[in-house]
């Protein structure tokens, strides 16, 4: 009987041998990191299919500039950022997202106190993904990724009011949504009891 044994590999040992160019410790990372990334692609893209080609461009250009990470931050962030910059780029490239015209004023901020905290993390994602592109684009880089206005101007090239009214948008379809899940849920306990 042959027992092999294998010496776990650091993150930075895997990082160092990506700077080399060798393919099983890209393999590694890519194995170790693709879900969380394609899961941060299918925020901004709703196709899996394009999701999916996102992350691969989104791979390959961090094993080509994987020498640009300076350990400033952690490596999954850095690697995220890749992933959103490309999926803005893939957003851009098709089109797809059409920001409305600036509005001199955003929206009041809607009334968060009356939701309930019944919703599950994974109900709030569904949502934020039947968001218009737009809408999903802005608030998945303000709220989750933490842009600032300023920045998702830079990288959308459009104007601040154009972000803060997207992003009151989005939080006003949320609030909407959100407080439709929580009545139909009030009605189903309600037809229980």
């Amino acid at each position: 009987m042959d027992l092999k044994i294998h010496k776990s590999i650091t993150e930075d040992e895997l990082i160092a041998k990506c700077r080399k160019g060798d393919s099983k410790a890209q393999a590694s990372i890519y194995k170790k990191y693709s879900s969380r990334m394609l899961a941060t692609c299918m925020r901004y893209i709703k196709e899996r299919n394009e999701a999916e080609d996102t992350l691969i461009q989104g791979f390959m250009k961090a094993f080509s500039k994987i020498d640009q990470f300076k350990k400033e931050g952690s490596f999954d962030g850095w690697l995220r950022r890749i992933m959103v910059n490309e999926s803005l780029t893939y957003l851009r490239r098709n089109k797809s997202m059409y920001l409305e015209v600036d509005i001199e004023k955003a929206d009041k901020e809607p009334d968060y106190n009356t939701l309930s905290t019944r919703l599950e993390a994974e109900d709030l994602m569904k949502m934020i993904e039947d968001l218009p592109v737009g809408y999903r684009t802005i608030f998945n880089l303000y709220a989750i990724e933490g842009y600032s206005h300023k920045e998702i101007c830079e990288q959308l090239g459009i104007t601040i009011n154009t972000s803060k009214s997207q992003l009151s948008r989005a939080r006003k379809m949320l609030q909407s949504m959100l407080l439709k899940s929580e009545n139909m849920v009030i009605k189903k306990l309600v037809h229980h009891e």
